[in-house]
């Protein structure tokens, strides 16, 4: 599912791309209202969260214009104006959603996926599976048949990053951001010690981690039968 954030503060748009990519989202990323029209009218987005207190464009024009062009993406509006009255003004405005800032993260997942499924785009709660390997999204575990697969939590952080597109390349530096969020000194190095480890602890599953040259890694079924 691709998601067309518009957050003017980087931080917050970092940090919650970041987040939604590791629920299985894709995030394309705007800082203000110039380059949200650019993309607003793209029809690979699923969903769009949307922020009023932008640059250049506020917000309200923005979903505006959407709705007047015939765009009917849902739109979840984030913003610190949480009185009433913004609330009615963004939700007359052609608003499916509305969450004041601060809010949960889980909230907001949980918001996103709701409003999905009323849009009749409910692929998202499909558990991504790979060979007998499953990632269960809403327990966020790895399921090898009924077992739970053990892993550490970096294992389980770049398993997850691959297990949600299997089958497609991820980046090194995509896989680094995930596992080491907080740790900007972590060499590239790093990831292939735990792709190594987790290659071992994949046998049997029926899935494995292959390494593309120049590309990342990715994972797919295992080519014949699984190791018994």
């Amino acid at each position: 599912m691709q998601i067309l954030l518009i957050e003017d503060d980087a931080e917050m748009s970092r940090v919650l791309a970041r987040t939604l990519e590791k629920q299985g989202y894709s995030v394309t990323a705007c800082l203000d209202g110039v380059s949200a029209l650019r993309h607003i009218g793209d029809e690979a987005n699923d969903i769009v969260l949307l922020d009023l207190n932008l640059p250049q464009l506020d917000g309200l024009h923005i979903l505006q214009r959407m709705r007047m062009r015939g765009i009917t993406t849902p739109v979840i509006i984030l913003t610190a104006r949480g009185a009433v009255g913004d609330k009615i003004a963004g939700l007359n405005s052609g608003a499916d959603d509305y969450l004041a800032k601060p809010f949960d993260l889980e909230e907001l997942d949980a918001r996103i996926r709701a409003l999905l499924r009323r849009h009749g785009k409910g692929g998202i709660s499909v558990d991504p599976t790979c060979g007998q390997l499953r990632y269960h999204r809403d327990s966020d575990a790895f399921l090898h048949g009924q077992d739970h697969l053990e892993l550490s939590p970096r294992e389980h952080a770049l398993l997850r990053v691959l297990a949600v597109k299997p089958g497609q390349a991820v980046k090194k530096e995509k896989i680094l951001k995930a596992v080491f969020p907080n740790d900007d000194d972590v060499h590239k190095e790093a990831v292939e010690v735990l792709v190594y480890r987790l290659r071992k602890r994949l046998v049997a599953t029926g899935a494995e981690i292959i390494t593309l040259r120049g590309l990342g890694y990715m994972l797919r079924a295992v080519r014949g039968p699984a190791p018994p």
